[in-house]
């Protein structure tokens, strides 16, 4: 009954937002031909979805060229970012070291640090993954530290009664009490290792959202660059939207914090 009562919760609400979607698009298409928008602004819906439809293969081949920068970027960053903020948290010293060199690094502005990255690996999937990870793993880095340090003490005391070690205890208690605060961060990073992505095609590339953001810019091509932009959207609608669902099937018991 429970799982019959989620399967026709999720349908409802798929429903609602296909219907708002559909509901947006047509207030797009009236709004333009209403107050007669100069397509140098803002075109028709209508004729974006056919420039899609127009050159298909292009707009498939980059988005799954930026999807696979952007999730290889992700990945590390989360992983990274997991992994040194439990080690920060072991380590108190080194992270008084460390941690100030990661604040700098992040006053780097990403198309300043991009440029290094394609320096030193070229325009590769690599160099546009390294640049992903570059801003994704710094707010996991930061939002973890803040789970792990926000158990509560008496908990912690209990189980050390118990005889509970250092590292099971950072397993079993503080780590998953972490969890909420960390999937934050994923939410965040979803969004930012897209913006790392396109920003590394920037610099030189011939696949990519970014690649034909640019293309669009320079050609002077309002229904290419709106089409380039609505395909960057579903791609970090579809991003963030598989992070959160993951959180809440992880974090069930605080997914909606």
């Amino acid at each position: 009954m429970t799982a019959e009562r989620t399967t026709h919760g999720a349908a409802r609400r798929a429903i609602t937002l296909l219907a708002l979607l559909v509901g947006a698009g047509l207030a797009w298409e009236a709004i333009v031909v209403a107050l007669s928008i100069q397509p140098h602004y803002l075109p028709r819906l209508s004729s974006v979805l056919q420039a899609l439809a127009a050159t298909p293969q292009a707009y498939v081949d980059g988005f799954l060229r930026t999807l696979a920068e952007s999730l290889l970027g992700f990945a590390f960053g989360a992983i990274f970012g997991v992994f040194i903020a439990m080690v920060f948290f072991r380590n108190v010293v080194l992270k008084d070291m460390v941690f100030p060199v990661f604040i700098v690094s992040q006053t780097i502005p990403v198309i300043a640090f991009g440029a290094l990255v394609v320096l030193w690996f070229g325009n590769t999937l690599l160099a546009k993954a390294v640049i992903a990870f570059y801003v994704t793993f710094f707010p996991v880095t930061i939002n973890t530290l803040l789970g792990l340090k926000s158990v509560d003490p008496k908990q912690v005391q209990l189980l050390r009664s118990f005889g509970v070690g250092r590292m099971r205890l950072l397993w079993t208690l503080q780590l998953p009490a972490a969890l909420p605060q960390i999937f934050v961060a994923l939410r965040l990073g979803a969004s930012l290792s897209l913006v790392g992505a396109i920003v590394g095609e920037w610099f030189g590339d011939t696949v990519g959202l970014g690649v034909l953001l640019l293309q669009a810019m320079y050609n002077e091509n309002a229904v290419g660059l709106w089409a380039a932009l609505l395909s960057c959207a579903l791609l970090g609608t579809l991003f963030y939207g598989a992070v959160a669902l993951i959180e809440k099937r992880v974090v069930f018991w605080g997914a909606g914090q």
